[in-house]
């Protein structure tokens, strides 16, 4: 598609400006210039290089987290014996938060160039950018064609993890405690055998083993490790409760934040761990594993998750756990507490699995609304912001406390607290 430049603009305007000059009567009809000009521009349009002759790719990470930089690259291949000055305009998606769009450049004859800018997406999810718009300016400036080619590419935008450091420093703390003097524990603790050493000072004489002691000059004892191969499943809610906002990020973001810190350490800890994400339905469901990619694979399975403004239905996903889960299993809810969903959907609920598993109901405080409910009140905005602050953590207080009376952990922590909370609670639970 032949397309005008702003050379020809300029020049269109200059024969204005000239014919406003001369007299009425001309050899020539007033249009003639006009006409002259648009020759010499479809001239231009015939000498300029064809788009659709170059050969186009695209650069891009598999996959950046949320709020990282990156950079998407294009590669233009000329093949032709001509150079070719271009304009380029990419379709990159405005969530990707690029610095620019569009460029210019010139590719000589028989070589490439590469325009390339940097990306700080806002937005979790798969981006597949595909359109890519050339124009090849004609030799003398005037004119050029113009084309759209589809350069198909693929980047995932995953869930920041930013207590990823503090994990691995607690993950490498319980393995540190696990070679010491916690990894020894009384027989019929529920924790599994280790090794067989002998006896020092310091060693209760209960763990003696009698028989292999027989067989050796001196006394044996047994030491014993923290269990393995515990389970645990982490639901994770994706309904109406976890789009709102704590700190300009939604809950759900907070949320699997934990989610990813608790995986880190209990794959760690040779655990299993897997993931169900659910509204009013099941959504994405990772099956318990302590394999060494389990990380990588809870990221693939959550990173295009997006809050639904739909009711959460707890019940149905812990009969979906229950039902896959017959052992005794370590179940994580990921939630908010209010009233509509804990109070009179998850409450009920629990008893589901609550006989035969433990429970650990997962919240994001929200730091501004204690602060709300701590504010001096200087005008009726203030006290009114005060007593609806002190009203919702009353309900958290409220549902927290008819959690814990049915038998479950409750971990309500503010942003950059939670995670930290949540593996402790899991350590201690070991």
């Amino acid at each position: 598609m032949p397309a005008g430049t702003r050379r020809l603009a300029l020049c269109a305007l200059a024969l204005v400006g000239v014919r406003l000059l001369l007299p009425d009567s001309l050899p020539f009809p007033w249009w003639a210039p006009d006409l002259v000009l648009l020759a010499v521009a479809a001239l231009d349009v015939a000498l300029a290089v064809a788009p659709r002759s170059l050969e186009v790719g695209r650069d891009l990470p598999d996959q950046v987290a949320l709020g990282a930089t990156a950079r998407s690259a294009l590669v233009l291949r000329n093949p032709g014996g001509r150079a070719v000055r271009l304009a380029v305009a990419d379709e990159l998606a405005p969530s990707l938060r690029a610095d620019t769009r569009r460029w210019t450049t010139k590719v000589p004859a028989r070589t490439e160039a590469r325009v390339d800018t940097r990306i700080r997406p806002g937005r979790r999810g798969r981006f597949a950018p595909t359109r890519v718009t050339l124009r090849s300016v004609g030799p003398l400036g005037l004119a050029a064609r113009q084309a759209t080619v589809d350069v198909p590419g693929e980047l995932k935008v995953v869930p920041a993890f930013p207590s990823r450091a503090d994990a691995e420093l607690r993950l490498a703390r319980a393995r540190r405690l696990e070679l010491g003097v916690r990894t020894v524990r009384l027989p019929g603790t529920g924790t599994d055998f280790d090794q067989l050493r002998e006896y020092t000072p310091d060693d209760d004489f209960r763990r003696i083993d009698w028989a292999a002691t027989a067989r050796n000059p001196r006394p044996v004892v047994r030491t014993y490790r923290a269990e393995r191969n515990q389970t645990i499943v982490t639901l994770l809610d994706v309904g109406r409760t976890t789009a709102g906002r704590v700190g300009d990020v939604p809950r759900l973001e907070h949320l699997l934040d934990a989610t990813f810190a608790l995986v880190t350490v209990a794959t760690g800890l040779e655990d299993r761990i897997g993931v169900v994400a659910y509204d009013n339905e099941v959504r994405a469901s990772l099956p318990p594993s302590h394999r060494p990619d389990q990380l990588a694979r809870v990221v693939e399975a959550t990173y295009d998750l997006e809050p639904a403004l739909v009711e959460t239905d707890h019940r149905a996903a812990l009969a979906h756990t229950k039902a896959r889960h017959r052992r005794r299993t370590t179940v994580v809810i990921a939630t908010d507490l209010t009233e509509a969903t804990v109070g009179q959907v998850l409450v009920p609920a629990l008893p589901l699995v609550l006989r035969d598993s433990t429970v650990v109901v997962v919240a994001v405080a929200d730091p501004e609304v204690a602060a709300w409910a701590d504010a001096p009140v200087a005008d009726d905005e203030a006290a009114f912001l005060r007593a609806a602050a002190t009203s919702a953590l009353e309900e958290r207080a409220r549902l927290a406390a008819r959690l814990r009376g049915l038998g479950a952990t409750v971990v309500d922590a503010p942003p950059g607290r939670l995670s930290g909370r949540l593996v402790d609670t899991y350590l201690d639970m070991r």
